[in-house]
């Protein structure tokens, strides 16, 4: 077939969107389902509620399904939390044969992957940084190099693995499998950060609901990863306990009114407000709110910059900082960013053509689609056409696809 059917599953704090693509031979994306659903059951990247959390994707894969006229059977799925950590490994073994091998690069990466890890805690993903062939660094890809050792730097993720068990079983709920986990920064960085900002070092900094993702790019590759649990919900917490408001109310309050500059409001700017048993609005200076959210928001920056500075690579990043995920659509965040950080910083947003959903090139979807591009370049969408199959056109087909599938499981 000259086309491959890729899906991806963004679990967040606030919203949980599935997106199903097609892809070319030339590696070309095109969005054709989409299912976006209001997140519950989830806190800050982890299940809190099974129940309602399964239910919350089944309704997000249903919708996905329906625009997309297939049935997801398998699926790549977004990783974040605070129980995200990482480190760098280096892996060293003798070249068998004096020339580089598939073989020789397989048993350095696993031995840069041995190292110490606590039994409840699960590797994500070991990515590779760069070969060195006899001491001569720098070497991107070393198969069919004359030599006598090789040696791979690579960046380790690790997560919690109750956390990461418990979304295996919300999604499974579904009946959905998962090929993949991908941390939210990987998948956000593919679709936000040039070529160029890669190689001078950059970091992509990722800022949803529940948590604030960080990435470090330096030379091309992956150096730092790190999540925090501190995102927007934080700063609409701030406005529901200030303004005595329900949550979702006090999130339109935010969206429609919020600002991180308040030397950028009016000082008779306003608006009205219905608060808990009050039966009349009541006007809200809008400095007063942006003094609150200014404050929130420098907090997550501060935060973002000891963990910038804790990384050691703060004085290797001349490219700055990207911004995306939700929050980054606050008006005047990236200057604040760029006063707190003391380096440049500009808004990254997703660049992709879709007939079904024409808002997916906002940063709210950032990880979305680049789970969709992280497949891509992973290759994991060829050549197994295993994460869709074809919606049938009635019951009774449906049920028989089912059971003749589950027979060929048992022939040789």
């Amino acid at each position: 077939m000259n086309e491959s059917i890729i899906v991806g599953i963004d679990i967040g704090t606030t919203k949980i969107c599935t997106l199903v693509a097609k892809v070319d031979e030339k590696k070309n994306l095109k969005v054709i389902g989409v299912g976006i659903e209001n997140s519950r059951g989830i806190e800050k990247g982890s299940v809190v509620d099974i129940e309602s959390a399964s239910e919350a994707i089944a309704l997000s894969i249903d919708k996905a399904e329906h625009t997309s006229g297939l049935e997801i059977s398998s699926a790549t799925v977004s990783l974040a939390g605070s129980h995200i950590s990482s480190v760098n490994s280096r892996g060293v073994t003798p070249i068998s044969k004096q020339v580089v091998d598939e073989i020789d690069m397989t048993k350095a990466v696993d031995n840069a992957r041995a190292i110490a890890i606590p039994h409840n805690r699960e590797v994500i993903h070991v990515i590779q940084r760069g070969y060195s062939v006899d001491g001569q660094d720098g070497i991107i890809n070393p198969l069919g190099m004359h030599g006598y050792r090789l040696e791979v730097e690579t960046h380790i993720i690790t997560a919690a693995g109750s956390t990461v068990d418990n979304l295996r079983k919300v999604v499974g709920n579904s009946g959905v499998e998962i090929d993949e986990f991908v941390l939210n920064p990987l998948a956000s960085a593919e679709v936000v950060l040039t070529d160029t900002e890669r190689e001078m070092g950059v970091a992509v900094c990722d800022i949803g609901g529940g948590t604030t993702d960080l990435g470090i790019f330096i030379e091309g590759d992956i150096w730092h990863t790190a999540v925090q649990a501190i995102g927007g919900n934080n700063i609409t917490k701030d406005i529901t306990h200030g303004l005595h408001l329900p949550f979702r109310k006090a999130e339109e309050i935010k969206r429609d009114h919020g600002h991180c500059l308040t030397r950028e409001i009016l000082p008779d700017e306003s608006f009205p407000v219905i608060s808990f048993g009050e039966e009349q609005p009541f006007s809200v200076n809008r400095r007063d709110l942006a003094i609150s959210v200014e404050a929130r928001v420098e907090e997550i920056f501060q935060h973002l910059l000891l963990e910038i500075k804790r990384s050691g690579y703060d004085g290797l990043l001349p490219a700055g900082v990207v911004l995306t995920g939700g929050v980054s659509l606050l008006p005047g965040i990236a200057e604040l960013a760029q006063e707190v950080l003391g380096l440049p910083v500009r808004l990254g947003e997703p660049q992709l053509k879709s007939e079904v959903v024409k808002d997916l090139n906002s940063p709210l979807f950032s990880t979305s689609v680049g789970l969709l591009y992280w497949m891509v370049q992973m290759n994991e969408y060829h050549p197994r056409m295993a994460h869709a199959v074809k919606r049938t056109a009635n019951q009774a087909e449906r049920i028989w696809s089912k059971i003749n599938s589950a027979i060929k499981r048992f022939l040789p």
